[in-house]
């Protein structure tokens, strides 16, 4: 049977089954006994195994982390690996984001495109593959995640529990053409304690309130004497169009304005820290804090590619590492940054990491926390990148080619795998949003789209 003609006779029944997988609430919650992130997850992941069972695929549900079903012999095995668990709703709804409402031309509700629509669109074409009996020389697994949205514990532990590793896959979990290159990705926290004296003193600072986002606001307080405030606005501060400053009661209160951004691109953006800093300095602070101050102003300021502190790594695939400081805060005592940056998928973390310690602990600076994902890059020219690619090109009118990124995706949890769908370039961002929703035509093309790259990655 025609694996296209296969989808769409049964382009109801997947429908269905999408709808069903809504209604279930699968955010994670409080870990339960055998339920690791919670009720809602471990209910979904069920479903979707009884769902797999039904369809006569082989089945195993891995503690509750995750689950995966089968279908195929041979000695190798391709992979989709797809998420059950959803961000929380919000708010902004204009129906309820658990109802897997379809109005004929549209499923709603938290998850339909990320990223239930497209595993349940994977699932089918899975199934389109078994019931059409083409022969195939891999086994099929599709891995269900339920922790994708919070960490991917999920397939830390299916490794750590022996978990197969794929030759060759992806994860519907991400845009089209195919994302062969995602880049590493750095959170670190450092800290640094002074004491203050003199005519002024910091009281307060505060900036931002994630390490992924270019913070648009930043402001501090700053305590002297009424007469000492009035004199530094009159005689020493130089007016800048985003920089407010006060006279309040307990001296000096300063605004710095900025531009929000994902810290995948602060480029598109301003830093209303870095601003922040840069402002700060013109006052007389004693000397620990103004050398901390001036760090920062100097070795950062409003610069979004590390360049000052000598890690502006390039490639020609992905482009200049990003630099984001997300939150600032600090008190009369210590001062505290938190950093997020993103260095090139050709280069590796002992190309950047330690340059950056260095230069913070040299301004007496001390590294109070850090998470890395490694970057991932898959040369455009292997094998399964290419068949990817062609499949992509022979199905839809648009042009295939490989992308490379700044943020993450799903495909980093396990090896072999790459970003492949489900969103098609000029689709509007709707996930995580509120009133989620997908297109049943793009539910049914993308099960098209994957049951043709699973057969020839199969084959």
């Amino acid at each position: 049977m025609e694996l296209t003609k296969w989808v769409d006779n049964n382009k109801q029944a997947m429908v269905e089954t999408l709808q069903q997988a809504v209604r279930i609430k699968s955010v994670r919650e409080d870990a339960q006994p055998g339920k690791p992130f919670g009720e809602g997850p471990a209910k979904c992941l069920d479903f979707m195994l009884q769902k797999a069972a039904a369809m006569g695929f082989k089945t195993e549900n891995v503690d509750n982390y995750m689950g995966w079903c089968e279908y195929g012999e041979g000695p190798e095995m391709v992979a989709v690996l797809g998420h059950l668990d959803v961000v929380p709703e919000g708010d902004g709804w204009d129906r309820d984001p658990y109802s897997g409402d379809c109005d004929g031309t549209n499923v709603y509700g938290r998850g339909t495109m990320d990223d239930k629509g497209p595993t349940t669109a994977a699932l089918y074409a899975l199934k389109a593959l078994k019931d059409s009996g083409v022969p195939l020389k891999r086994r099929i697994r599709i891995l269900f995640g339920t922790n994708e949205e919070t960490g991917s514990a999920d397939m830390k532990h299916y490794l750590e529990k022996g978990g197969e590793i794929p030759v060759c896959g992806f994860t519907p979990d991400g845009e089209y053409p195919v994302i062969n290159g995602e880049k590493g990705i750095i959170n670190v926290t450092f800290s640094k304690t002074y004491t203050q004296s003199g005519p002024v003193v910091l009281k307060r600072l505060k900036a931002g309130s994630a390490f992924n986002v270019v913070p648009a606001l930043a402001e501090a307080v700053v305590a002297c004497a009424p007469a000492e405030a009035t004199r530094l606005l009159e005689e020493v501060v130089k007016p800048e169009p985003k920089v407010q400053w006060e006279v309040v009661p307990e001296g000096l209160k300063v605004v710095a304005q900025g531009v929000q951004a994902h810290a995948a691109h602060p480029e598109q953006g301003e830093n209303a820290a870095g601003r922040l800093f840069k402002a700060l300095t013109q006052l007389p602070f004693s000397g620990e804090l103004k050398d901390t101050l001036t760090f920062l102003a100097d070795k950062i300021g409003l610069e979004v590619h590390g360049e000052s502190l000598g890690i502006c790594l390039e490639d020609a695939d992905s482009g200049k590492l990003s630099f984001n400081v997300g939150v600032a805060e600090a008190d009369d005592k210590e001062l505290t940054v938190k950093i997020n940056y993103r260095y090139p998928v050709t280069k590796h973390y002992e190309d950047c990491a330690p340059k950056l310690d260095a230069a913070f602990a040299a301004a007496g600076f001390a590294k109070v926390s850090e998470t890395h994902k490694k970057a991932l890059y898959v040369d455009p020219k292997t094998p399964y990148i290419q068949t990817l690619l062609q499949v992509y090109g022979e199905m839809t009118d648009f042009k295939p080619g490989t992308l490379c990124i700044g943020g993450g995706t799903y495909a980093k949890a396990i090896p072999n795998i790459v970003a492949f769908g489900p969103i098609f370039p000029g689709d509007a961002v709707r996930e995580h949003l509120p009133n989620e929703y997908w297109e049943i035509e793009k539910l049914v093309l993308n099960a098209h789209i994957y049951a043709e790259a699973l057969y020839r990655l199969a084959r």
